[in-house]
């Protein structure tokens, strides 16, 4: 046989692979189903969404709610201080209302009681979001009471 001959055909022998036919088959059902599965997950995300937003929304808002019942109770706190410091001072009545609810958070209370040498100034509010009471209360000894 010369090199540049053709070899003589062999016989057909059965072959592993599917025919044609059966591949193109597969490869069309294969394809459809990644569409499927592809069209099923797209939903998948906005209900994750759907869930995570409002759910992030009402952290934020507890968040700041707790937030700002706790600058509320500082005011308060500030608001006692300042009260119990002007009546220790010997300052009217009305002046040292007059500190306490300058400082103090709006339509808070303020009362004032005097225990013997000592002035007491008790600040009472609402949390701003809240339905939470506030109270703060502060205690100085009244500058006439030291000889």
């Amino acid at each position: 046989m010369c090199p540049f001959e053709r070899p003589p055909e062999l016989p057909a022998e059965r072959s592993s692979e599917p025919p044609a036919v059966a591949r193109s088959v597969a490869r069309s059902l294969a394809r459809s189903l990644a569409r499927s599965v592809r069209r099923d997950e797209r939903g998948f995300v906005t209900a994750e969404a759907a869930v995570a937003v409002p759910v992030m929304v009402l952290f934020t808002a507890a968040l700041l709610s707790g937030l700002m019942a706790a600058a509320a109770q500082i005011q308060c706190v500030d608001a006692a201080r300042a009260g119990a410091r002007a009546a220790a001072r010997s300052e009217p009545e009305a002046a040292a209302l007059a500190a306490a609810r300058g400082a103090a958070p709006r339509g808070a209370a303020v009362s004032l009681t005097r225990d013997g040498e000592l002035v007491r100034v008790r600040v009472t509010a609402r949390s701003p979001v809240l339905e939470v009471a506030l109270h703060a209360e502060a205690a100085a000894l009244a500058e006439d009471a030291v000889r």
